[in-house]
């Protein structure tokens, strides 16, 4: 049985608490008045922005849920669907400064989820690749 990096655990419950929180958030939001105002600024249409933060949030649980049983898929979903987001939040936030703690902490969820123990535990260790390439 393979030992999870404690790295891939943090990360993972951290993804699923945030996914669970922003369920939450987002369900309020939907009878908000002034969140609806405040969104509708945006050049995307408001239930556009519900469902890209309903995707979200299924893709943060599923990748943390996914990585705890060692899902390289998960893995990938994290990173792809990490800066999916970032770009959309890019391309439609007012104010771009205010995402900056986020890429930063995007980069380290990428950094963390690439170390050579974690590549191993998602079953991409050096000695794996090195066989199937023969």
């Amino acid at each position: 049985m393979k030992t999870r990096p404690t790295s891939v655990t943090v990360i993972s419950w951290i993804l699923i608490v945030m996914g669970g929180l922003w369920l939450i958030e987002s369900t309020i939001m939907l009878n908000n008045p002034l969140a609806k105002d405040l969104m509708a600024s945006s050049p995307i249409p408001v239930p556009l922005q519900f469902a890209t933060w309903y995707v979200g949030v299924v893709v943060m649980i599923a990748s943390g849920l996914g990585m705890l049983k060692g899902q390289n898929w998960a893995r990938l979903l994290c990173v792809i669907g990490g800066a999916v987001g970032g770009l959309i939040g890019l391309a439609t936030s007012p104010t771009k400064v205010v995402m900056i703690p986020s890429f930063l902490f995007y980069a380290v969820i990428v950094f963390f989820l690439f170390r050579p123990k974690v590549q191993e535990y998602f079953g991409k260790s050096k000695a794996t690749g090195a066989a199937e390439s023969h």
